[in-house]
């Protein structure tokens, strides 16, 4: 819990009457952190709590509560505007992210990255808490990602080394130093910008390709299991053509398709050799759920990638 110096205000729903919860918790809301609409679906209302502090730059509020759905509509976006990125670490529960291009899963322990002058909805389906950090978009464009976040992303899965760097965020927030919150408030955009070089393959990129770069391979993270993945469809969802969309990887030293590829063989070979479930399912079966056509197939690509077979990789383990 942060230092009580570093607070700047503070609310509860616990003491207002349940009809008049929903719009106590907008109004504060809209005054410390941003317009927005609620809904509860619980019989006892809505029962959330929410402290924000200061931390040099940027904002942190630390959020409880029951069930419920929180809204940015388009109308909500007009007439409150807010120039923010949300940087949102799940730390209880689970969520549903809808955004005007699809939708995120989110369980405890995922981190979900967006702008705040973009229409979303955000619900709980159980009892959650969340970090929140508010960073201004143009510091965060300066210090983060340049080109800003085209579209909501999702950290804590990919790789081993990024779950690490959400942990290290989390650490950050639940104990950031009194006595220089502006230190704290830096190192969490530096833990950010490892986050974004991370998933850009830590290669340099021209800067306009690299939101773009770290949003495509976003896309592919969440979509490695669909054997119809290709670049043509990652391009159309991120509304740009394929040639360009190559020119984006090109910059990073790969290609779509080589990249699809890679993530997927690396997927599967920590099935093959880890020690959890995945590891006692068949080979056939790790082949299908990282996309592959056929068995046969993926022994092929995986042989040439890792100089032996699936089958070795195994009794490696």
């Amino acid at each position: 819990m942060p230092a009580a110096d570093l607070m700047i205000s503070t609310a509860s729903t616990e003491d207002v009457a349940p009809r008049e919860r929903i719009g106590f918790w907008e109004e504060y809301n809209r005054r410390a952190l941003v317009g927005l609409s609620c809904t509860s679906y619980s019989e006892r209302g809505l029962v959330a709590r929410q402290a924000n502090y200061r931390l040099g730059d940027v904002r942190l509020a630390d959020i409880s509560g029951n069930a419920h759905a929180i809204e940015r509509t388009p109308q909500v976006a007009r007439s409150a505007p807010k120039d923010s990125v949300f940087l949102s670490l799940l730390v209880k529960g689970e969520a549903v992210f809808l955004h005007e291009h699809g939708c995120l899963a989110a369980t405890a322990g995922d981190l979900v990255v967006y702008d705040t002058r973009r229409p979303y909805l955000f619900g709980f389906s159980s009892a959650m808490r969340q970090f929140l950090v508010d960073v201004p978009r143009e510091l965060f464009v300066r210090a983060c990602m340049a080109g800003g976040v085209p579209a909501p992303m999702l950290f804590g899965r990919a790789t081993a080394r990024e779950g690490e760097l959400v942990v290290a965020l989390r650490s950050l927030l639940e104990a950031p130093r009194p006595d220089d919150p502006a230190l704290t408030g830096g190192a969490v955009l530096g833990v950010l910008r490892m986050l974004a070089d991370g998933r850009s393959g830590g290669r340099p990129a021209p800067a306009a390709h690299r939101s773009l770069l770290i949003i495509a391979g976003d896309y592919i993270e969440r979509h490695l299991h669909d054997a119809s993945l290709a670049p043509g469809e990652v391009a159309r969802v991120m509304g740009v053509s394929v040639r360009h969309l190559g020119r984006i990887f090109e910059a990073a030293g790969t290609t779509p398709s080589r990249h699809i590829l890679e993530r997927r063989l690396q997927r599967a070979h920590e099935d093959l050799t880890g020690t959890g479930g995945a590891a006692r399912t068949t080979i056939a079966d790790v082949a299908h759920r990282w996309g592959f056509s056929s068995q046969a197939h993926f022994a092929r690509r995986f042989r040439a990638r890792f100089g032996i077979t699936p089958s070795e990789a195994r009794a490696g383990r």
